[in-house]
């Protein structure tokens, strides 16, 4: 049984994995940092935010328990994504290294379109019936939906302090969409610590602190080059085209196919990341019309 005094802070860590996904993936394509978030670099923010928080040392703020969860494809549907599988597998491990314990559903299809069903009622059960067993001091959501507040009540009735990591952003898309990420207003009134994620990592101040740097993971330069060489294939039995990738940018791309080169965004990848893509790969890819009546290329991944 756990001292009702213990000079150790316990926290526990719950992430919504779509909306970490999503964040993620916007500092990646979308932000200057041109970098995903760090899970060891994140656990180490929180224990310093704590500390801070809870005016204790640093050491004894520990991490006891870290959940994952996230609705994914099935094994059959990921293998006819390329890499897919391998990248599931690479990003368990990193979880796994990290102490994070992983749940998954399945991603079902409704009316042809994907959708997570019932993990965030998994993630609110498991999140407060954790609490009472480990009998958390902090627990700190990686979430910003407002139907988690009936778990932040719930946890502030049997006092358990909770955080909320939020990030709040906008950007055009290069289809000159508005793509808008907001927290719910609900969800920040009811916690304890707020922390918004956004602003501290565009703090001009804290920019340079090592452990908001520590937030994103380290990227190796790597030399591009663009081969010089063009070869277009068509595959008759579908609607596939192949050629190769002439440039990148910062989230998107250019594919050569005359008589005009095609664009690409990252969204559009299919089983690749967008920064193991160098000029020269060869892709395939099927060709659609946005809304400006251009030719852009979807579907697109290694050939």
């Amino acid at each position: 049984m756990l001292k009702e005094n213990s000079i150790l802070t316990r926290i526990g860590v719950f992430y919504d994995g779509n909306y970490f996904l999503h964040v993620s993936n916007f500092y990646n394509y979308v932000h200057e940092k041109s970098s995903r978030i760090s899970i060891s670099g994140l656990h180490d923010f929180i224990r310093n935010r704590v500390a801070y928080e809870e005016s204790k040392q640093y050491r004894l703020c520990q991490i006891v328990d870290a959940h994952y969860f996230r609705g994914r494809l099935n094994a059959r549907e990921a293998s006819n994504k390329g890499k897919q599988l391998y990248y599931d597998r690479v990003f368990d491990d990193i979880l796994m290294s990290e102490g994070v314990t992983t749940h998954y559903l399945p991603v079902r299809t409704n009316h042809g379109t994907k959708q997570e069903k019932g993990i965030d009622v998994w993630f609110a059960l498991e999140a407060y019936e954790l609490a009472l067993l480990k009998q958390f001091d902090v627990v700190v959501l990686i979430a910003s939906d407002g139907d988690y507040v009936p778990l932040i009540r719930k946890l502030n009735t049997i006092g358990i302090r909770v955080m909320v990591l939020s990030w709040d952003f906008e950007y055009t898309d290069d289809y000159g969409n508005q793509r808008i990420t907001r927290t719910s207003q609900d969800l920040l009134e009811e916690v304890t610590y707020p922390v918004a994620m956004h602003e501290i990592i565009e703090n001009r101040t804290q920019k340079t602190d090592p452990l908001i740097q520590n937030l994103f993971v380290p990227k190796t330069e790597s030399p591009r080059f663009i081969d010089d060489d063009f070869e277009l294939e068509e595959d008759e039995d579908s609607d596939f085209k192949f050629s190769t990738i002439l440039s990148l940018k910062n989230g998107y791309g250019f594919i050569k196919y005359p008589p005009t080169n095609l664009f690409f965004h990252y969204q559009s990848l299919e089983g690749v990341d967008f920064f193991d893509l160098q000029p020269g790969d060869k892709v395939k890819f099927v060709i659609d019309i946005n809304e400006k009546g251009e030719n852009v290329a979807l579907r697109v991944s290694l050939a």
